[in-house]
């Protein structure tokens, strides 16, 4: 009865057994594969990339020493993904999908900034009338504390607080609905 665990594979291996390579294949190709999928987005070339780090495994099976078999070949795919896109560069159809991604992961995040800006206009809705106004002139309007205590006709010193009030009010507020929308709400401010 052979040991299947991965160190006695390899040394299954460096003794030329293609079984103990057929295992190692077996257990982590899917890993592998997934790990190029997602950095090249084309299926076939991930699936060329993986063939090529597992010939690569077998071909130095004699002279490489591995330690920790799933993160050498995670990285090892990572590496020769790297070198695929650097020689692929000509390659039309890798950029036609990686155009297709991007736009897809833009319209995801159009999509999601609409949201937050709902989100963000309902928080807003619930301030107080002198704060909610004072707010989106400061925040919406990108108006200086002086400009806007010149149009209120109010001190900037009440500006200030009412800015203050605001942001204490959303700190309140934003555990009830979530971490994930005071994030929204606090990098929103901050531009």
């Amino acid at each position: 009865m052979y040991d299947n665990s991965d160190i006695a594979l390899l040394a299954r291996m460096r003794a030329d057994d293609e079984t103990a390579f057929a295992k190692l294949y077996q257990r982590y190709w899917e890993d592998c594969y997934r790990v190029a999928c997602k950095m090249i987005y084309l299926e076939d070339v991930a699936q060329d990339v993986v063939q090529e780090v597992f010939f690569k495994v077998w071909e130095r099976r004699h002279e490489q020493e591995i330690t920790a078999v799933k993160p050498y070949l995670l990285q090892a795919t990572r590496n020769r993904v790297l070198n695929a896109i650097r020689d692929r560069k000509t390659d039309q159809r890798f950029f036609d999908r990686l155009a297709e991604v991007t736009i897809d992961l833009l319209q995801e995040n159009h999509a999601l900034l609409r949201e937050n800006e709902q989100l963000l206009n309902l928080l807003i809705d619930t301030l107080p009338d002198d704060c909610r106004e004072t707010f989106r002139l400061s925040r919406q309007q990108h108006l200086t504390y002086k400009e806007i205590a010149l149009q209120l006709q109010v001190s900037e010193k009440t500006v200030e607080k009412r800015i203050s009030k605001s942001m204490q009010l959303f700190r309140k507020k934003y555990h009830l609905i979530g971490i994930y929308a005071a994030y929204i709400v606090l990098s929103y401010i901050r531009e």
